[in-house]
């Protein structure tokens, strides 16, 4: 069974899952007003991608949320299925379309995407208004700390 982490912010918590962060600021994978949840295959690469967002010297407090879901769940978006500039900063309109009919189409519960950061890991896309989002198994959310040699 395939695993994913979400990493969020600790006042977060309760909402973590519902999309709303993303539906109000959009994301690489989604526009504004489209509900989608962010997480990584693993630890590791969550709190990468959660580094490239936060400011230096910030004391956030953070917590880590495990996610187990059959891998029939999942849809994955090979590297070559993606536009030419799916890594632009900021993200362009391409790879929003993308999500967006993912999540308007309901093709599956989450999709797989390449990171950004690292293009050989994947981050996940989960669709909170799914059907089959309710299979997810969330975890306990356990408090999470970035080393603070991280955060010059």
């Amino acid at each position: 069974m395939p695993s994913a982490w979400r990493l969020v912010k600790e006042k977060h918590v309760a909402t973590a899952f519902s999309g709303e962060g993303a539906s109000k600021a959009g994301g690489r994978w989604n526009s504004r007003g489209t509900a989608v949840v962010y997480a990584s295959e693993s630890e590791s690469l969550a709190a990468l991608e959660t580094l490239v967002h936060i400011g230096t010297g910030s004391r956030i407090r953070f917590s880590i949320i495990r996610l187990d879901f059959a891998k029939a769940m999942v849809e994955t978006l090979p590297l070559s299925a993606l536009p030419p500039n799916w890594k632009s900063e900021p993200p362009g309109p391409a790879t929003k379309q993308l999500g967006d009919a993912w999540a308007k189409g309901a093709r599956s519960a989450i999709l797989a995407v390449p990171s950004v950061i690292i293009p050989s890991g994947f981050d996940y896309v989960l669709n909170p208004k799914h059907p089959d989002f309710s299979k997810i198994v969330f975890g306990k959310p356990t408090a999470f700390t970035f080393d603070p040699r991280l955060l010059p």
